[in-house]
């Protein structure tokens, strides 16, 4: 083990405070620690040594064969340790800390070795400093966001809750999952088509608050009466009727397919459609070019587009109320402000709209009206879905933590470059910086100046903020001292390093993170 030695100045302990421009994190919260080498060639021996002593490597895994063979003769116990789900084997070192928002399933939190990561919701338990956040429906504030943390992960695909724009200057990418959740939002769907349809609620309420209590609770005539009184709620079938679906992503998809197996007529409507999506999508799906033709052909319409203020604000709104049919049957599962509530309560009182509302959430304008079937936030709520959303979220910020990959990001562009010593890396730093003409050439300048020999480099943007991978054939002499000369060009926002998780300087959790707090985000 190579010999340090480091400097420590606290930083104050409310945040944020004005007067810190940067904060440099090794492994305690809030606090700086710039590591100086004292034997700076030892660093480099570390990879070389790894890197040229096959022969080394070899013969010391026959000799430990050697030894279990000779154990397993002599009937002595294995010295190996059996290790369960969500085990880190023998590992005893520092650990990448996650801090929780909700309950969140079981099986997400054991994709999390033990031992190699401490997941728990107080940030005290995490000794002050948590990597990551992991959430669900708990509505995030910025001053819950502390200055260590490196990502945030949603379980589930709206992101809401979470001050998405604010992170983004903070250089911290937020996660969701996508598609973890579409089957049971699909069904529920479907659950309201029928409800919609049939009068089912309707009637089991009759039974419950009016047979019930008029004949006694005596069965006999309870069940005469249930007879007689069918008549009052007849329906009609969904088979050969056309569904309209508004938003064809991972949740339209799936209940385009579901339509079309229960016989009905299905058209979509998605101007954001990737092209990949488009050719998951059933040929039998109609698809149309406008939003009048959905609503003029629509005997039920579902909703499956994000909630955007300005864009899908009241996307039904009188003006397309005035277009459809009378009987629509509206399906609304994604978010209450994209309709209309006070153009819809008008035509329900004025007749000129005889279906029905269905929704999981409530409008202060339709309170109370028999047509507005609100049912609780289901959407998300059975025991797949949790458990997938939260595995998903889970590997999102290992993968994320390990290697500096993005997926699934709402507010950081995509990047997948799995860490791998194949190609001779030794080190791998990772730069979040703002999107702005002449921060590339900065950091490539700047890196050219310290004689950094690179392997490969990535660059990709999104908004306003840009993400630099660059894997380095050895590790600086000083990575601290590089970060801290790093972070005095204008546009940085962070940086990190990683390398073999776990296994070395750089890899290690917590180690070699440099976060420049701008003046005007601590506002």
């Amino acid at each position: 083990m190579m010999a340090l030695s480091a400097s420590v100045s606290m930083v104050a302990a409310a945040r944020p405070c004005k007067t810190v421009r940067r904060t440099q994190l090794r492994s305690s919260h809030r606090a700086v620690l710039v590591a100086k080498t004292i034997v700076p060639v030892q660093r480099r021996s570390v990879t070389l040594r790894a890197m040229s002593g096959h022969d080394e490597e070899i013969a010391e895994l026959e000799e430990a064969l050697a030894a279990a063979r000779d154990r397993k003769e002599k009937g002595l116990p294995s010295t190996k340790k059996a290790a369960s789900n969500g085990a880190a084997g023998d590992y005893t070192g520092a650990s990448f800390n996650i801090q929780t928002f909700n309950a969140i399933s079981p099986v997400g939190l054991e994709k999390f070795p033990k031992g190699k990561y401490l997941v728990d919701p107080s940030v005290e338990v995490l000794g002050n400093n948590p990597m990551a956040i992991m959430l669900r429906s708990h509505k995030l504030q910025v001053a819950e966001v502390e200055p260590t943390v490196r990502c945030i992960a949603r379980c589930g695909a709206g992101t809401n809750n979470i001050p998405v724009d604010k992170m983004t200057e903070l250089g911290i990418p937020v996660f969701n999952t996508p598609g973890a959740n579409a089957n049971a939002v699909k069904e529920l769907v479907i659950c309201s088509l029928l409800l919609a349809s049939r009068g089912i609620l309707e009637g089991n309420n009759h039974v419950n608050n009016v047979i019930n209590p008029e004949e006694g609770n005596d069965y006999t005539k309870i069940s005469k009466r249930i007879e007689a009184d069918k008549s009052k709620f007849g329906g009609q079938e969904i088979l050969g009727k056309t569904l309209a679906v508004v938003g064809l992503g991972q949740i339209g998809a799936r209940v385009v397919d579901a339509a079309l197996a229960l016989g009905m007529k299905v058209i979509g409507y998605d101007p954001a459609l990737s092209l990949e999506a488009a050719l998951m999508l059933s040929p039998d799906l109609k698809r149309v070019d406008s939003l009048s033709e959905v609503f003029e052909v629509a005997d039920y319409l579902t909703l499956h587009v994000p909630y955007i203020p300005g864009v899908t604000h009241h996307l039904i709104n009188e003006e397309a109320l005035k277009k459809m049919k009378p009987n629509v049957h509206l399906m609304n599962f994604a978010r209450g402000e994209i309709v209309d509530g006070k153009a819809l309560m008008a035509a329900f009182q004025d007749g000129s709209k005889t279906g029905k509302y269905m929704s999981d959430f409530s409008c202060p304008d339709l309170m109370g009206h028999p047509r507005h079937v609100v049912l609780p936030h289901l959407g998300a709520s059975t025991e797949e879905a949790e458990e997938n959303s939260a595995a998903m979220a889970a590997e999102t910020i290992k993968s994320f933590l390990e290697t500096g990959s993005i997926r699934h990001s709402v507010n950081f562009p995509n990047v997948n470059l799995p860490y791998t010593k194949n190609l001779g890396v030794a080190a791998r730093l990772c730069i979040v910086n703002k999107n702005t003409p002449g921060v590339l050439g900065s950091i490539a300048s700047f890196l050219g100046n310290r004689n950094i020999n690179i392997l490969q480099q990535l660059n990709s943007s999104r908004g306003d903020v840009a993400y630099t991978v660059v894997d380095m054939q050895t590790v600086p002499e000083d990575p601290g001292k590089l970060q801290t000369d790093l972070a005095s060009i204008d546009g940085i926002i962070s940086s990190r390093f990683v390398s073999d998780p776990f296994m070395n300087d750089l890899g290690k959790p917590g180690t070699y993170f440099q976060v420049s707090w701008d003046e005007a985000l601590q506002n």
